[in-house]
């Protein structure tokens, strides 16, 4: 009875480490956690829980399914810390709820719906109704609960932005970046090829390689010249930064040569294909490169051109 006392108030890991057998197959599954994230949410079913915030404490343990693949230190094959941060904060921020247990349930489906969850434990605590902490916790197991399918939270679509080098190098590229920043839309900037000599082989695969390193170089350089503008190569980091309303500059070799039967061509082709695989809202061409701006208008994503000679303030108001 102690061990039982004891795991019931232990942290959600030791309680599923000890239920790790009735898992499934009695096989032990890897395991991720939150522990201690604390939000203030106005949440309860008596009045004097209306109207106001309480602290309220989350402990959240993911058991996951063993990636088929070869292991590699690869953090889209892997599922995020980010994934269980963005369960608790979309259900807290969905709608007022009476119950701590409803909140569980949903962030619990929620976490579900990724990919390779098979298992999670979460606990809830308020930790301003007493001298202690009042909480719930329960366990939950894929196509147990809700389905899934029903309650994942649209991805974002976002403004796809392709500066030439004129636009990188410009004096006026800090103003056209806080346009962008004010643009309700996340924004991801990506970068064509950089001016000047580089290396030709025979070899489609390794010259593919080498444009898309020189792709990244232009990429890098746009980030030296505005800390607003951050470097991301893999989804993950990309998904994370339009949530929290951050900017990106693409990096293009990892998700180009991680998707089969990925795009080549020039620079614009890549761009295009990405905003179509990000289902952008919108490709805008910022910059004086007339191949860019004469090439055929994609018929799943609409693009539209603005010369760096534009007035800025009127450039804005555009964006």
């Amino acid at each position: 009875m102690s061990s039982d006392i004891g795991h019931a108030f232990d942290h959600p890991e030791a309680r599923a480490a000890a239920t790790a057998g009735s898992a499934r197959h009695d096989a032990p599954f890897d395991r991720i956690s939150l522990r201690d994230h604390m939000l203030e949410v106005e949440i309860g079913a008596f009045q004097a829980e209306r109207g106001v915030n309480q602290r309220i404490n989350f402990n959240v343990v993911v058991e996951v399914t063993p990636d088929t693949g070869p292991v590699e230190d690869d953090v889209d094959r892997i599922l995020s810390y980010d994934r269980i941060t963005e369960a608790i904060h979309f259900e807290t921020h969905a709608e007022r709820l009476a119950l701590l247990e409803t909140l569980a349930e949903r962030i619990a489906a929620r976490i579900l719906a990724e990919p390779r969850a098979f298992r999670v434990f979460v606990r809830i605590e308020k930790l301003d109704r007493g001298p202690g902490a009042l909480g719930v916790e329960i366990v939950r197991t894929k196509g147990a609960s809700a389905t899934p399918a029903q309650i994942i939270a649209p991805a974002p679509r976002p403004l796809v932005v392709y500066l030439d080098n004129v636009a990188i190098a410009s004096p006026h590229l800090s103003g056209w970046l806080d346009a962008l920043a004010h643009d309700p839309r996340p924004v991801i900037l990506t970068v064509g090829l950089p001016d000047g000599p580089r290396p030709q082989v025979q070899a489609s695969a390794a010259q593919r390689r080498i444009d898309l390193l020189a792709i990244e170089q232009n990429a890098w350089r746009l980030g030296a010249r505005d800390p607003r503008a951050v470097v991301r190569a893999t989804r993950t980091e990309l998904d994370w930064a339009m949530k929290t309303g951050q900017l990106s500059v693409w990096a293009p070799s990892k998700i180009v040569l991680d998707t089969p039967h990925g795009p080549h061509g020039a620079p614009l082709d890549l761009v295009t294909w990405f905003a179509r695989e990000e289902k952008a809202t919108e490709l805008l061409i910022l910059g004086q490169d007339t191949g860019a701006k004469s090439a055929p208008q994609d018929t799943q994503v609409p693009r539209r051109s603005l010369p760096l000679s534009a007035h800025l303030d009127l450039a804005a108001q555009a964006l």
